[in-house]
């Protein structure tokens, strides 16, 4: 496959950036698509020129670090995978693809196709967590009965990875999808009514001081996520924090 590549290259947050031209050829359909941006860069590289900069680590769709925003899309055209999970074959010979950073200003670009996704840390940090004592004072898991229907949801919401597809595809660039899988993992479970008031007090505090905008339940990031982390976990943690709000 021969391909034209237009990807976006900038210094840093602060410079302006541009999109700029590469031909790439003898592209396998077989390849992943970073490993087509490997080859990429070799060339660059060959021939004396800076590479790329682009964000990855496991290249499993795992740690949601590969995020590219391709031809328009997070992660590109196929569905339910990550940026390293998408291959060659779901472009045509002679395409033109496009390839930009995630766009949100809670996302700042670090260089190239590199963004600061450290707000979703933050708001991670804010509540995600409970304070039970499992450091040598482990119970059976049959000890703490939980119904299969939650245990089951709260599984679903823990698998989102936060690559911050949801905040790419939203017109708002709203965190509300990721900031709800957060919040429904550890709200559905007996280990995580402790700290259930404050903990989506503070998240969604913590969301709103990183400027990302609002829900407007258009459902693009649902249908964007990786994960396919549904949209019925934003309507828990409104309800987890109308309900904390009134205590």
């Amino acid at each position: 496959m021969n391909l034209t590549l237009k990807i976006w290259r900038q210094k840093n947050a602060t410079t302006k950036g541009k999109l700029q031209t590469y031909p790439i050829s003898d592209v396998s359909p077989d390849m992943s698509f970073l490993e087509m941006l490997d080859v990429l860069n070799e060339e660059l590289v060959n021939k004396g020129e800076e590479p790329v900069v682009f964000d990855h680590d496991c290249r499993e769709g795992i740690c949601g670090t590969c995020s590219l925003q391709i031809n328009g899309e997070p992660h590109g055209p196929d569905r339910a995978i990550t940026t390293c999970q998408l291959h060659m074959r779901m472009f045509k010979d002679g395409d033109t693809i496009t390839i930009e950073p995630f766009r949100a200003a809670a996302f700042p670009v670090i260089k190239d196709l590199m963004v600061d996704r450290d707000s979703f840390e933050r708001i991670q940090q804010a509540g995600g967590y409970v304070s039970v004592n499992t450091s040598g004072n482990t119970q059976d898991a049959n000890s703490i009965p939980v119904p299969k229907d939650n245990a089951d949801n709260a599984f679903d919401a823990a698998t989102c990875i936060g690559c911050g597809a949801c905040v790419a595809a939203c017109k708002n660039a709203s965190a509300m999808l990721f900031t709800s899988a957060k919040v429904s993992q550890f709200a559905l479970l007996p280990q995580g009514k402790v700290e259930a008031t404050r903990r989506v007090l503070a998240m969604v505090e913590q969301m709103d001081k990183e400027g990302f905008g609002n829900c407007t339940n258009t459902g693009a990031c649902e249908i964007e996520c990786p994960k396919g982390i549904s949209l019925d976990n934003i309507a828990r943690m409104n309800r987890e924090y109308l309900s904390a709000s009134l205590k």
